[in-house]
């Protein structure tokens, strides 16, 4: 499975669960942010390789859906709720992540 993690600029949350979750079970991840100064902008390209995508929060799928609608009607998305209070690979989100991830790999 391909999955995507997006959150505003893509140095922190998204990073990290790119980090914590590719290769697990075999599965592709990759991560992007929805802002135009993220490290990695989500692109239609990267939307469509998704099978299943993780926003952190519901900002983040408003975003999507307002500017990609075509692209990711019918894909799972789940909205996390972590919000932006941590830092890139903080031990907290790592565990907030892994506690809200693992049901749905």
């Amino acid at each position: 499975m391909n999955i995507l993690f997006l959150c505003s600029q893509n140095r922190r949350r998204s990073l990290t669960a790119e980090k914590l979750f590719d290769g697990y079970h075999g599965h592709k991840v990759s991560s992007a942010g929805t802002e135009h100064n993220a490290r990695v902008k989500v692109t239609p390209g990267l939307l469509g390789w998704a099978d299943m995508i993780f926003c952190m929060e519901k900002k983040h799928i408003r975003r999507i859906k307002e500017k990609y609608s075509d692209i990711v009607a019918g894909k799972t998305i789940i909205c996390l709720q972590i919000s932006d209070d941590y830092e890139y690979m903080d031990r907290e989100l790592q565990e907030l992540l892994k506690d809200e991830v693992y049901e749905y790999l």
